[in-house]
């Protein structure tokens, strides 16, 4: 058990790969950085849950847990909200509570944010770097709104549709289990998501849904209109999710709003108090500009160049012999 579980050959592509990525910002002169690891303020998405640790030496309060990241997005916004210009960077990122095929609870994330850029000119450049990381520059994209995919798959309006619609469609549709589930809306959405409609992406092809309900806005700004939308998006390839992308909120109020909203959907589920990055909240009042920013699963792409289906095949030490 002591060796490592990814070959010699995997381990070179894994070399390989992030000097492509570092080359294809070197020359769109996008800055490489580097940001804390740990931090006394964490993440406080209910549907994340973070590692803690412990720092018992001067300059942190004596007792207070320290976070293990789950993503470098608040201190990278801090960096541009004091001027840096467009920045990227690749981590390692740890989330508790994952593991599976498509999973390991430390992983490494590129994330990166472009000044100026709103989510569709992203989703472009996205599709580039994928491109050239592959070498791949004949691979497929598509780009289809989040509405238009539960439409054509589903007959179902997601801006506009109940909770109890969106169940009466999971139940029609043969999801095990599906009549025994309490959810809300946004939840049943994203089982519909998952189980009937990414499974349909074309494998070799990479899509971009883009669009997304206004209540699963996360970090990304909402446009008005009829109906109102979250200006975010995420890549696939085949049905394989990589990359999460936001035209980014930059209004402190807001998102002080959204923290405190999962803070109280943190209480509601009995989950632990996380505190709230007012560091963060200080650097968007102070003038963030209007930028967009996307994180992706570096190990994921690795496993789409190399053509493996579990992700301990690209790791070289995976949870189990880590």
């Amino acid at each position: 058990m002591w060796r490592p579980v990814a070959t010699r050959e995997v381990l070179r592509a894994r070399a390989e790969l992030l000097e492509r990525l570092r080359g294809f910002f070197g020359r769109h002169g996008v800055m490489e950085v580097e940001t804390p690891v740990c931090s006394a303020r964490g993440n406080t998405d209910p549907a994340i849950d973070s590692f803690s640790t412990r720092y018992t030496g001067p300059g942190h309060p004596t007792g207070e847990p320290l976070f293990l990241h789950t993503s470098p997005e608040f201190p990278m916004k801090r960096l541009l909200a004091a001027g840096t210009g467009p920045i990227y960077q690749i981590c390692k990122v740890f989330r508790d509570g994952e593991r599976g095929r498509l999973h390991n609870p430390e992983f490494t994330l590129l994330e990166w944010y472009r000044p100026g850029f709103d989510h569709h000119a992203l989703m472009d450049e996205v599709g580039r770097l994928v491109r050239w990381a592959l070498e791949r520059d004949d691979l497929p994209m598509d780009k289809v709104a989040y509405g238009e995919l539960f439409e054509r798959h589903l007959a179902l309006n997601p801006h506009g549709c109940s909770a109890a619609a969106a169940r009466r469609r999971a139940i029609e549709f043969g999801l095990p289990g599906a009549e025994s589930l309490d959810l809300g809306r946004d939840g049943w959405l994203d089982l519909l998501m998952t189980h009937f409609i990414e499974r349909r992406f074309e494998h070799g092809r990479l899509t971009f849904v883009y669009d997304y309900p206004a209540s699963q806005a996360a970090l990304a700004r909402i446009r008005g209109g009829a109906p109102p939308v979250a200006e975010r998006f995420e890549l696939y390839m085949g049905p394989m999710e990589l990359a999460n992308g936001f035209h980014e909120l930059t209004d402190a109020g807001e998102q002080r709003r959204r923290f405190e909203e999962e803070q109280r959907r943190r209480r509601e589920l009995g989950l632990a108090s996380v505190p709230l990055d007012e560091r963060l909240l200080e650097a968007l009042a102070s003038g963030m500009p209007d930028c967009a920013g996307v994180a992706l699963g570096v190990d994921r792409l690795l496993m789409r160049r190399v053509g493996a289906d579990h992700i301990d095949e690209v790791m070289a030490f995976p949870l189990a012999r880590a």
